[in-house]
């Protein structure tokens, strides 16, 4: 769902020390993005975040570090139907 906004790819390496600089990184280089994972300058409610298969609202939120090498999941919930 995001691939769109980042030239088609499956991963896109970011730095930062804990999700909010990650996320800032990826919105710096991919703005596109913006509108699919902030919501009032925070996470939207319907985005998850996984920090090495952690839900990082069981974390830290947004301040939850991030080490070098670690695989961050930014998943957006999928609605619809009749």
């Amino acid at each position: 769902m995001l691939r769109g906004d980042v030239g088609g790819v499956r991963e896109v390496p970011a730095e930062g020390g804990n999700v909010r600089e990650l996320l800032d990184d990826l919105l710096a280089r991919f703005p596109a993005l913006r509108h699919q994972l902030v919501e009032d300058d925070d996470l939207a409610p319907f985005v998850n975040v996984y920090v090495e298969g952690e839900d990082v609202r069981t974390l830290d939120g947004l301040d939850t570090p991030v080490r070098e090498g670690a695989t961050v999941i930014l998943l957006p919930a999928m609605a619809g139907g009749c």
